[in-house]
């Protein structure tokens, strides 16, 4: 039913899917260009749509009521952010422990513009020796869903050369808030 909802949702406000199911059964879905509240409604459709069971990371406020009750069961996790911990290690520790996990990580980290991406997503795959899948949300065309599965190497500076070129034309809902497609550690 939840597959039928979706395809309706996105139906109904224009949006088509593009890209296909990853084969991998464990990925890192990276979710951007992150602008708008809306990008978790047409994130959740797209993935439903695929058939597509994610688990995803999101300000732990969200999970307040009225809507709380209804994001935990849709795969949410809860983040405090201001709180240090090791995040990094429970998340491989998840990865480690199932035989299939597609976990989302918006890494912008915010629907603000930021000066660069978080690395949570990278060291997190890397860490758990999976790929990490380019999942996006294209405003321009109405377009959503998956690119390319990426194995990482460890040059950052590379692969993020590789993810740059994927979302160098995508475009969010407000465009002027997606920042550089750069980490941090990045020379």
């Amino acid at each position: 039913m939840g597959k039928w909802l979706a395809r309706g949702f996105l139906r109904i406000t224009g949006w088509t899917l593009e890209g296909e199911k990853p084969e991998a059964p464990c990925y890192v879905l990276v979710a951007a260009p992150h602008t708008s509240n809306w990008d978790l409604p047409y994130m959740l459709a797209l993935s439903m749509a695929c058939g597509i069971k994610l688990q995803w990371m999101g300000k732990h406020t969200m999970f307040k009521p009225p809507l709380g009750w209804l994001l935990k069961p849709l795969g949410g996790i809860p983040v405090v952010r201001h709180r240090t911990g090791n995040l990094v290690g429970q998340l491989v520790r998840r990865f480690k422990e199932s035989e299939s996990m597609a976990l989302v990580v918006p890494a912008e980290a915010t629907r603000s513009r930021a000066p660069h991406w978080k690395s949570g997503f990278y060291y997190i795959a890397r860490a758990a020796d999976v790929p990490v899948l380019l999942g996006f949300l294209d405003y321009s065309r109405k377009r959503g869903g998956f690119g390319p599965t990426i194995d990482l190497t460890g040059d950052v500076n590379a692969d993020m050369d590789e993810i740059r070129s994927f979302y160098a034309d995508k475009v969010g809902k407000y465009p002027e808030l997606f920042g550089d497609v750069r980490l941090k550690e990045e020379s």
